[in-house]
């Protein structure tokens, strides 16, 4: 049930170079202060999705600065993803419910839950990320309790009430929850250990180096794109939140305008908890009508080895990045763009409005219209848009970079292990 991901250390140095001092002193502080402890996070898919590449990194930095963190995965039965991508939309406000069968699948891992061996997990603090994650809480043994940390990386400002109601005794069991934003936390919480901590990316990986614009262009080139034509992209699976819908019509509407416009769309996650992928893609495909200006990319056209070079080399090169939610938890495909210099247009909700300062950094918008305005706005205005591009690096360099996040996550940790360790020494020295 629980698979371990392995991944190498990672020194810390490097991405010193890029902090605030007072940053990495604090950082490097905590660190010392949970060394000796074990930390384990616990997702469902080790690829595809924003939590499985802030893990990837985190992980591996942490080890960096001598803590003893591993990851791990659940692999239950291919329902349980099916009805968990089901609670994800109704928990963002989709209508409906969950039926008594999947409910039953959902808090059993698909009948699985009597036989789970918490054994690998055994440790001081779990990160448990996700509402996939929930029905564990109540199924840890007694005894050894650790440290349980719940972080919802999605947007529950408008839930489905029902579901919400149904899932939120779990979330109360955690000793504390972690939120991508204030508007997300359930005022039921009320502010008893409850924290907003915005998600990050990782300057060194892969996908966010810098990568020379020539070779950028040839990744492009060959992705069948003509470089020599305007080309305004998204990054972001084939999800409803995501109205790729809405992104074919905003390009659609900008092409009146700038008449040689291309639209990619890169939908490839590879990610094993989302069975609703391919159905999108399959939908949009249809809405696009065989429009040959428009380049849809799942699973199947960028295998998963290259995956991140590709996004990086369209979030480099393109002339417009958009990120038309209407729900996000935060959007780190937004994050990425603005540390390549690329002030995106972003739908105006939930974690976007964290990070794009409207006509400062990029463009919040709340319509087709209004999206199709700015895509035209930049590609007419390059100087405008460079300027746009450095704030937006310079905001994404200040608040949204991988050691922040990990300095926040320890310092949670922190907040509540030295009141277990000292009441555990109380109890066995007492008054001394």
């Amino acid at each position: 049930m629980f698979h371990r991901v392995d991944l190498a250390l990672a020194p810390f140095e490097p991405y010193a170079e890029l902090l605030d001092p007072n940053l990495t002193e604090n950082l490097r502080s905590l660190a010392q202060e949970m060394r000796g402890a074990r930390i384990v996070h616990v997702n469902s898919t080790p690829v595809g999705g924003g939590v499985a590449e802030i893990l990837r990194s985190l992980v591996p930095v942490s080890k960096g600065l001598g803590l003893d963190m591993d990851w791990y995965v659940i692999t239950p039965s291919r329902n349980f993803f099916d009805v968990t991508k089901k609670l994800h939309n109704l928990l963002q406000g989709a209508d409906g419910h969950l039926t008594p069968e999947e409910m039953e699948t959902y808090t059993q891992y698909g009948g699985e839950a009597n036989s789970l061996d918490f054994g690998p997990l055994a440790g001081d603090v779990w990160f448990l990320h996700d509402p996939q994650l929930l029905p564990l809480i109540p199924l840890i043994p007694e005894g050894r309790r650790p440290l349980v940390i719940w972080v919802c990386h999605i947007d529950l400002s408008t839930p489905n009430e029902g579901t919400l109601d149904a899932v939120l005794p779990n979330i109360h069991l955690a000793d504390a929850k972690v939120f991508s934003m204030p508007a997300y936390v359930p005022p039921s919480l009320g502010d008893a250990a409850v924290y907003v901590i915005p998600p990050a990316i990782d300057p060194l990986s892969v996908k966010n180096q810098s990568m020379p614009m020539d070779k950028a262009l040839s990744f492009l080139s060959n992705m069948g794109i003509d470089t020599s034509r305007p080309l305004v992209t998204q990054v972001s699976r084939f999800d409803p939140w995501k109205d790729p819908w809405g992104v074919v019509d905003a390009y659609k509407e900008a092409k009146k305008a700038i008449p040689d416009l291309q639209l990619a769309y890169l939908g490839a996650s590879h990610a094993a908890d989302d069975p609703e992928g391919k159905k999108i893609l399959e939908s949009l495909k249809a809405y696009v009508n065989n429009d040959g200006d428009i380049h849809l990319y799942g699973d199947s056209d960028i295998p998963l080895q290259v995956v991140d070079r590709v996004v990086n080399a369209f979030q480099t090169a393109s002339d417009v990045i958009l990120q038309k939610s209407i729900r996000e938890g935060f959007g780190l495909t937004v994050t990425e763009a603005m540390w390549k210099s690329q002030p995106v247009i972003g739908g105006n909700v939930g974690g976007i409005r964290a990070q794009i300062q409207d006509g400062a950094n990029g463009f919040l918008v709340d319509s087709v219209d209004q999206c199709a305005s700015q895509i035209v706005k930049l590609l007419e205005k390059p100087e405008f848009k460079n300027s746009l591009g450095a704030a937006a690096r310079e905001s994404v360099r200040s608040r949204f970079l991988l050691p922040r996040l990990l300095r926040d996550y320890l310092q949670v940790a922190v907040e509540h292990v030295k009141p277990r360790q000292e009441a555990a020494t109380e109890a066995i020295h007492p008054g001394d």
